[in-house]
């Protein structure tokens, strides 16, 4: 009997020891994204707008082919990459008190970050691109003709999907901080306007744009990702720092 308790002790504390370096590593996850979401930031704010046609683009690649690969945006591409281990250490920290929703909504989210890295488009465009670079004035207006209908998949169905699910997990998730002790009700509470925020312009794009058109679905989508992207840089550090205590075993907040 004592021998057996002794190995299931062991075996506590062995899982416990993996549960806190997963905080651990999706603390430092999180701080990681932070960084690229502002190198994301500082793309937009010098110049290098997003896509605007694949013409334009092809046409940049062949004379700057580093401002024509920032305009990829590859950083973001990581940083969505990199919400897998965050929901998992979320799910880590607060499995004890909201298990059910907390598993839902690493679920939810996974399913998420699965569709939009499965429908991102710069490995297609890149492929384009060597061709457009060897291709005759007849064969470019082929490939860019191909590279027209692979930009429009940016504002697919996919992609927008993908963001709902996402950004609904960390609704979920902050709801789950507001009924634990584990995360500080402000952290809670911002999670729960950024997030929400980030919803609402997936869904307003989603709805609006088949009856007023795209213009102004993308108008105020923009407007709202201007504000909860803005907000995203503070919950991601606070997020992201107390992950790192939890898996020290540190206590404060």
């Amino acid at each position: 009997m004592s021998s057996l308790l002794s190995i299931q002790i062991a075996t506590a504390q062995t899982s416990e020891s993996s549960w806190k370096t997963l905080c651990k590593i999706g603390g430092v996850a999180a701080l990681i994204a932070t960084a690229l979401f502002v190198g994301d930031i500082v793309i937009l704010v010098t110049g290098n707008a997003m896509l605007g046609s694949a013409n334009s683009w092809f046409t940049l690649m062949q004379n700057d082919r580093v401002a024509g690969l920032l305009q990829l945006f590859f950083t973001d591409l990581l940083g969505i990459a990199l919400m897998y281990p965050i929901f998992f250490a979320l799910y880590a920290a607060l499995k004890r008190s909201n298990e059910v929703y907390a598993a839902f909504a690493t679920g939810l989210a996974c399913l998420g970050i699965a569709i939009v890295l499965a429908t991102n488009i710069n490995y297609s465009l890149l492929y384009f691109n060597e061709q457009y670079a060897v291709a005759n004035a007849a064969q470019r207006s082929q490939i860019v003709t191909a590279g027209e209908s692979f930009m429009a998949m940016l504002n697919g169905t996919g992609p927008l999907m993908g963001g709902v699910f996402i950004e609904g997990a960390f609704v979920i998730i902050s709801i789950c901080m507001l009924r634990s002790s584990v995360f500080s009700k402000r952290i809670a509470y911002l999670g729960l306007v950024v997030h929400g925020l980030d919803v609402v312009r997936s869904l307003a794009v989603l709805v609006l744009a088949p009856i007023f058109g795209m213009a102004l679905a993308s108008t105020i989508g923009a407007l709202l990702l201007t504000i909860g992207g803005t907000l995203q840089l503070i919950w991601y550090p606070l997020v992201g720092r107390r992950l790192i205590q939890l898996g020290r075993g540190t206590a404060k907040e």
